[in-house]
């Protein structure tokens, strides 16, 4: 099977058409999209063309849509989105420059460091807290530069090459999108490739720990975790599954790190253990760190040795070197198979060790990511469905660089154990989106050090449930344990219980998550992105980082900071963008245009939804491991606004083909009342599919009045009234059957009830009792208005965290009354 040279596949272009570049020429240009351009200075009058880490595809505008003046001392060039000037001499500020067009007095020159609104970093190792995440292509300049100069090349065989020597040369893009965030991205995607689509396998929940397992306990673990109702989706084994501390290691006073011999002691039967654990519908990942080679110990130690021609009469270890030809063929063909074939689904690639290789400007770690990838397209392809394989390929690596993004997931590292590292994390991953890299995966509870804090860890959980990737991690400590069994317990809405609960969520979230995946592998969606994506004309969005848009239906304010002992509540300062928004969890609703501060109990965490919002969930409360297509669905659907989604699901064998898409189009119509299921295209018409429709924050109607139609017959579905929804439940159905819903017309939301929502966090308040008692004296009686009863607040001198939990319930939505 011949592999291709790119991770994503390319799209077809017109031939490329360039400014500059003729024979004694030293300038080049190419124009990509109306907003971004190519620009290149090359003394030799040598350009290049091989595509390169960064640029995979470099398609060029067609001369038509363009305006175009050229002088013999200036070119001006006009496309919707700017207007360049160039002198024809060595770029430089004042002669090499483009004014972006809609932002007055906005100009880009050549050489000049301009902000951005931030992209992403190579490793969170050792980090407490921030760091310094690199340039984007979002800025609020207008415009954005990516140094494509010293990238690595890919040569016709699909091989690597570095640069062409000597000083001066200049190979940049300019992206010109003004504000417009999204369609900047989205050009970063034409020209360095798209973020592939994830098997569905990744978005469920992952268990990983540094620790020293055995087959025998770890299958026990992955039991306990089935017999607690939390399903998993991959197991992940660090690197004691090879010898590290055996006497052979020890005997070459070596320290173990890299490592390509099962440690026969933890696991006697590898292939036994990786076949126990694909029967829990796990997928499996070893950890390697590759970067001191193959010593003598190994059993692969003379096959690979004989493969790359090493000499081992001194029994020296075998270099690691990625970027010669020779070791990479020799790695992917001979080292890779041999651990492969014992039913490795892929590889945890955790290189930690700089980015020099044997090839100046070559960095490993790209080498790595993008052989590693292709590698695995191969292997799963050659698996097949029938042998465990057939999934989508994947590489679980460290981010390095632009371009990153064609080989996800990316692994961001060992995080220091504190409330500064989990406040970092939200803006670290939205921001990451505007690199285009949208599929991080965090260390969630946190790595090492730190300390031990169950609420901490809940909170982390929550995030991650609503992250990219949800996967726990830890280091090899004794004290470090995630287990949710192994949290604080004892409280209605303890840790353990809550820890618990999300994980069972992820899992229901997969129909939304798949849908997301596909929306970011074909429109250059990434699932999370920055509030001023949607928002970029409003300064309240650029000043809550940690706040962000999770797929199409969601946005969420995660709580990154320990809760009020006096309210029993965590907080974030949040904006709500302008319009109508109900809160997931709890269907209360808020006014839109302001901030606010949003309070939780440690069951809750802030996820709001706009009006006319359809969110597919997995209709099991506990589903199973792995994650198949649900047999049942619970529809969330906002009223207030039309609304509709299409949920994505593919046949069990995750083919990937186009013919293995099924579709399901939900549709309300608002002023009909009128919830539209349609049939599930590609299903077998023997397959069925429980149905369960969850209003949220919806004022209740009668029951009498609520009609369910499918193949012409109508009846009355049961209902379920909670706090936050109305559950109507309608049964089982084909899964090519197409139904309708309809509800009494002028649905209308709930109206908050403060006093309700107030008292519920009031009982458990830790204050003191008269305070208690005063503060019903204000709150209890009818008929006053919300003024004069905040001023009696404020008269007080209330607790602050207090003070924000009454004002919020209070003011969230400007009906309320009481």
């Amino acid at each position: 099977m011949r592999v291709p040279i790119i991770a994503s596949t390319p799209q077809q272009r017109s031939k490329t058409t360039y400014i500059g570049g003729k024979p004694g020429d030293k300038y080049r240009f190419t124009v990509i999209t109306q907003g971004l351009i190519r620009y290149e200075w090359a003394p030799d009058g040598d350009f290049e063309d091989r595509p390169s880490s960064f640029a995979q595809h470099r398609p060029s505008v067609d001369w038509a849509q363009l305006r175009y003046n050229e002088t013999a001392t200036s070119i001006n060039l006009y496309t919707e989105r700017f207007h360049l000037t160039y002198d024809k001499e060595e770029f430089s500020p004042s002669g090499l420059f483009a004014v972006i067009k809609g932002y007055t007095g906005t100009t880009w020159r050549f050489g000049e460091e301009h902000d951005t609104l931030g992209g992403t970093y190579r490793t969170l190792d050792g980090i407490d807290g921030r760091v310094a995440v690199g340039a984007g292509v979002a800025s609020r300049n207008g415009f954005a530069v990516i140094d494509d100069s010293k990238s690595l090349l890919f040569t016709k065989d699909g091989f690597i090459a570095p640069r062409k020597p000597g000083p001066g040369r200049v190979d940049s893009y300019l992206f010109c999108y003004g504000h417009d965030y999204r369609e900047a991205v989205k050009a970063l995607y034409l020209l360095s490739g798209s973020q592939p689509l994830l098997p569905r396998w990744t978005l469920g929940n992952w268990w990983s720990r540094y620790y020293e397992y055995t087959a025998e306990s770890y299958i026990e673990l992955m039991n306990k975790f089935e017999r607690n109702g939390i399903p998993l989706s991959v197991g992940v084994i660090d690197m004691d599954w090879h010898l590290v501390t055996d006497q052979k290691v020890k005997d070459e006073y070596y320290s173990g790190w890299t490592g390509y011999t099962w440690n026969k002691k933890l696991f006697p039967d590898p292939k036994e253990f990786i076949r126990q654990c694909h029967e829990r519908n796990l997928k499996m990942t070893l950890n390697e760190h590759p970067a001191d080679g193959i010593h003598s110990y190994e059993d692969i130690y003379q096959t690979m040795a004989k493969a790359v021609n090493f000499n081992t009469d001194n029994r020296d270890p075998i270099p690691f070197d990625i970027a010669n030809r020779t070791f990479n063929k020799a790695y992917f063909d001979v080292l890779m198979p041999s651990l492969e074939k014992d039913g490795l689904d892929f590889w945890w690639v955790d290189w930690q060790q700089g980015t020099n290789s044997s090839i100046p400007g070559v960095d490993p770690l790209w080498v790595l990511n993008h052989f590693h990838f292709l590698h695995n397209a191969k292997l799963q392809q050659e698996r097949g469905p029938e042998c465990g394989g057939g999934s989508r390929p994947i590489v679980f690596s460290r981010y390095a660089g632009p371009g990153s993004q064609r080989y996800p997931i990316g692994f961001s590292g060992d995080t220091v154990t504190t409330w500064a590292s989990l406040n970092f994390q939200p803006e670290f991953t939205a921001t990451a989106s505007n690199i285009g890299y949208g599929w991080w995966s965090h260390d969630i509870g946190g790595h090492m050090q730190g300390i031990m804090d169950d609420e901490l860890t809940a909170r982390w959980v929550q995030l991650g449930v609503f992250s990219p990737i949800m996967r726990l991690h830890s280091t090899k400590n004794r004290w470090v344990r995630k287990e949710p069994w192994n949290l604080l317990g004892s409280a209605e809405y303890g840790p353990q219980s809550v820890v618990t609960d999300f994980l069972r969520l992820r899992h229901r979230l997969i129909p939304y998550l798949h849908t997301m995946n596909a929306r970011a592998a074909e429109k250059g969606e990434p699932l999370v992105q920055p509030l001023y994506w949607d928002y970029p004309a409003w300064e309240e969005s650029y000043t809550v980082p940690n706040q962000y848009l999770f797929g199409s239906q969601m946005m969420v304010a995660p709580i990154t900071s320990p809760q009020s002992r006096a309210t029993l509540c965590g907080k974030v300062r949040a904006w709500l963008p302008p319009g109508t928004w109900v809160d997931f969890f709890t269907g209360m609703v808020y006014d839109g245009g302001r901030f606010m501060w949003l309070c939780r109990t440690l069951d809750q965490i802030p996820v709001l939804v706009k009006l006319g919002a359809i969110i597919p969930l997995d209709g099991r409360p506990v589903a199973k491991n792995g994650a198949g297509n649900a047999d049942a669905f619970e529809i969330t659907v906002v009223v207030g606004a039309d609304g509709c989604f299409e949920i994505l699901e593919e046949d069990e064998n995750h083919s990937g083909t186009d013919g293995s898409w099924m579709k399901t189009v939900i549709t309300y119509d608002d002023k009909a009342a009128r919830l539209t299921v349609g049939a599930t295209t590609g299903a077998d018409d023997t397959e069925r599919r429980t149905w369960s429709i969850r209003f949220l924050g919806l004022q209740i109607p009668e029951p009498e009045n609520i009609v369910m139609t499918a193949n012409g017959l109508s009846s009355t579905p049961s209902t379920e009234v909670t706090d936050a929804a109305i559950i109507i439940h309608l049964g089982t159905t084909s899964k090519q059957t197409a139904f309708t819903l309809t509800l009494p017309k002028g649905l209308k939301l709930k109206v908050n009830n403060p006093e309700d929502r107030i008292f519920e966090v009031l009982y458990k308040a830790q204050v003191p009792i008269p305070l208690k008692e005063e503060l019903d004296r204000i709150l209890t009686p009818k008929n006053i208005a919300t003024s004069v009863r905040i001023s009696q607040l404020e008269a007080l001198n209330l607790d602050e965290d207090l003070r924000l939990v009454l004002v919020e319930r209070l003011l969230a939505d400007q009906r309320s009354s009481y």
